[in-house]
């Protein structure tokens, strides 16, 4: 095709050249009565005899044509362009995440985005029989507004022995991302599809492909006999259980690994999900602006009833308790000393006037014999004694004795009084020594409680995160075996029935503060979950 970048075909204006596959060529277009952009697909010039590629080409038009999903580059129409059979296809802007790998490792977010939407796609055509054969970074286009679409159902590949492999038209990229089904020329299923995306995963996250060899037949011998290098063992900094899905991802045996597109896309989600929480903040009651608003980037705690979070505000010195036990259950927080002081200080006053009332006999007896000798009463305190009234002649003799008895009993006050604000005063600093303590250790203890029952309830969403990918595995084996005509093994059923039973008593044991029940069936349910995931091959 001569001068290709000018030329036109048919109604389309060639702009250029965007690849060439195992089969066909790839070239961006314009139609020029519409004025839209396009790709379009021939087959190569030199296979256009061969009748056999001419059918299998149309084939796959036929099936592509049938295929309409948001992650998979639509195909517009398909027609004869002098003698020679075309495909018109949507033109997706972007890269493709091989070039993208030029540059190093994808971040494992990124990655995990990406694959899910690759797997996505793969569920769809997979459930319209449609079998990709080749699925790499090559083919995974990204638009600049992240979306990835699957590029290269129309371009079938041949079913040819290994050795024939390297035939003209097959690429080297290919047979690193073929499943050993597919290097022996054996029969391939969707399986097959999901070891290649397996590949390409670890190549995102790695930086490097599983498998690498100086020919074509040192790396088919690996893809088939070859143990590969755990990727954690790349990438230390990968989440957990990102490696176990990897690997069974890529497993020699279709039998070990993921059974559909859809048990490999829970798997990730999992994955995904943890990710989510690890960016998560869950705000405490300290963490509230002065404006009594909560930070934009605070995830709410979905657990606490609106009651809590009212008595909470109230009090933040209680908040790490708060926020988990209702108010009723916490101890009655003194929000001030000033009511003890007050109560020690009124015992004080009542034990000075008791002990001063026992001396009143003694101060009324010199207040008598004042009154019988005509003198008036003495109205300071005992502390001071009243000077002494000159001696009336008619009363000299009983006065001086009243007068030298009052005197001396003045002091003795003073010298009662002083050992009772003593003991008193050291009685009220150990009272309030021991509340504070009191307090102290409640504090302590509530606070305590409420770091476990955060735990426990961390502990307990993600298993729920690992239920949902388990149920809906579990969902899409028992729809598959329904239509062979058998069910769920027994013992997987019951443990799938003991898993949601003990997921549910673990979270309204959680909500109702029941630390130990929860503890108890979060075990449970874990045990359920390790072994339904294990049946899964997961």
């Amino acid at each position: 095709m001569a001068d290709e970048t000018t030329k036109l075909m048919g109604d389309y204006e060639i702009l250029g050249v965007l690849g060439t596959g195992g089969m066909g060529r790839v070239y961006r277009v314009r139609n020029v009565i519409t004025d839209r952009v396009e790709a379009m697909k021939v087959l190569l010039p030199d296979l256009v005899g061969q009748e056999e590629l001419v059918v299998r080409f149309l084939r796959e038009i036929k099936l592509l044509a049938a295929l309409n999903h948001p992650n998979i580059a639509a195909l517009h129409t398909a027609l004869t362009i002098d003698n020679q059979l075309v495909m018109v296809m949507e033109y997706v802007e972007g890269k493709t995440l091989a070039s993208r790998l030029q540059t190093g490792a994808i971040p494992v977010a990124d990655a995990l985005t990406y694959l899910d939407q690759v797997l996505a796609a793969l569920s769809y055509a997979h459930q319209q029989h449609v079998i990709h054969r080749d699925i790499k970074p090559a083919n995974m286009m990204l638009t600049p507004e992240g979306v990835v679409k699957l590029m290269d159902f129309g371009i079938a590949r041949s079913d040819q022995e290994p050795a024939k492999l390297t035939a003209p038209g097959t690429t080297l990229g290919s047979i690193n991302y073929m499943s050993p089904e597919q290097v022996k020329g054996g029969p391939i299923d969707e399986r097959s599809d999901l070891y290649s995306a397996g590949i390409s995963l670890y190549e995102m996250v790695t930086g490097q492909r599983p498998f690498q060899g100086e020919s074509n037949f040192s790396i088919m011998a690996a893809q088939i006999q070859q143990a590969p290098t755990p990727p954690v063992q790349l990438n230390p900094a990968l989440p957990d259980g990102l490696n176990e899905i990897i690997l069974t991802s890529i497993a020699k045996s279709a039998e070990d690994r993921f059974q559909s597109a859809d048990a490999f896309r829970n798997a990730i989600a999992s994955v995904m999900k943890t990710l989510q929480d690890a960016k998560t903040v869950v705000v405490s009651p300290t963490a509230v602006t002065a404006s009594g608003a909560v930070p934009a980037y605070v995830k709410p705690l979905p657990t606490m009833p609106l009651t809590t979070r009212a008595a909470t505000a109230a009090a933040p010195a209680l908040a790490p308790v708060s926020t988990r036990m209702p108010v009723a259950d916490l101890p009655p927080r003194p929000t001030s000393n000033r009511g003890l002081y007050m109560a020690l200080g009124a015992l004080v006053v009542v034990a000075v006037l008791v002990a001063a009332g026992i001396y009143l006999p003694g101060r009324s007896k010199g207040s008598v014999s004042a009154e019988g000798s005509g003198t008036p009463a003495p109205t300071k305190t005992a502390e001071t004694a009243p000077p002494p009234t000159p001696p009336t002649p008619s009363t000299t003799a009983p006065a001086t004795p009243v007068q030298e008895t009052a005197t001396p009993a003045a002091p003795a006050v003073p010298s009662v009084e002083a050992p009772h604000k003593k003991v008193m005063a050291n009685s009220s600093a150990d009272n309030t020594a021991a509340a504070a303590t009191a307090v102290a250790a409640e504090k302590e203890k509530a606070t305590e409680l409420a770091k476990e029952l955060d735990e426990v309830e961390h502990q307990i969403d993600q298993l729920t995160a690992r239920a949902g990918g388990v149920n809906s595995s579990l969902d899409n084996l028992k729809h598959q075996q329904a239509g062979l005509g058998y069910g769920l093994r027994s013992d997987m059923a019951e443990r799938e029935s003991s898993m949601k039973l003990n997921l549910s008593k673990a979270q309204n044991a959680i909500e109702h503060n029941d630390l130990e029940r929860a503890k108890r069936y979060a075990g449970l349910a874990e045990s359920d979950i390790d072994a339904l995931e294990k049946f899964l091959g997961r």
